[in-house]
């Protein structure tokens, strides 16, 4: 019988089987139903937590004009100005048919623009206009403004802050499949 989703191995935690004998002959692998219910997925519980820290965001995003992607194309940028549409992608682990289309639209509001490189004429360089420099001191306060509202929620942010590098180590390694 093939590996469950194409690619996980017996030894992976993700694919967890419970084994029924037919006859002496002929053994069938069933995956444990208890694993496909929604309390027991740890996937579930990183996307609602993904999907309810980016709508925390919204309130202090909105006033900037712009969107939580958007908010970390720009950090990518405040770090290091000028780097390669590719290399945007890269660092914030998306691909180019989703950055090309997002930094376009980031172009056309003002916050950076777009210039050939001098070595590869093919190669698309980003770089913070004015705006976009001016921007990253209206979104100073952003970190401050959620880690009270994390306070607020009677969240600990040091518990938080300690889960990082896991899931550091988490992202690195999915990463490396993709």
């Amino acid at each position: 019988m093939g590996q469950p989703c194409g690619t996980f191995t017996d030894g992976c935690p993700f694919a967890v089987f419970a084994t029924a004998r037919l006859t002496k002959k002929y053994t069938i692998r069933i995956m444990a139903y208890e694993q496909l219910k929604l309390d027991n997925q740890l996937c579930f519980r990183l996307y609602t937590a993904s999907r309810l820290i980016n709508q925390a965001y919204e309130p202090f995003l909105r006033p900037l004009g712009i969107t939580y992607t958007q908010y970390l194309v720009m950090m990518v940028l405040w770090e290091q100005d000028e780097q390669p549409v590719n290399d945007i992608g890269k660092r914030l682990l998306l691909g180019v048919n989703t950055i090309s289309p997002l930094i376009k639209r980031m172009e056309k509001l003002g916050l950076l623009s777009r210039r050939e490189g001098e070595t590869d004429k093919r190669q698309q360089i980003v770089f913070l206009t004015p705006k976009g420099k001016e921007l990253r001191r209206k979104a100073a306060d952003v970190p401050r403004c959620m880690a009270d509202g994390f306070h607020s929620c009677n969240i600990d942010v040091g518990r938080l802050v300690a889960i990082a590098p896991v899931l550091d180590d988490l992202i690195g390694k999915m990463s490396e499949r993709a």
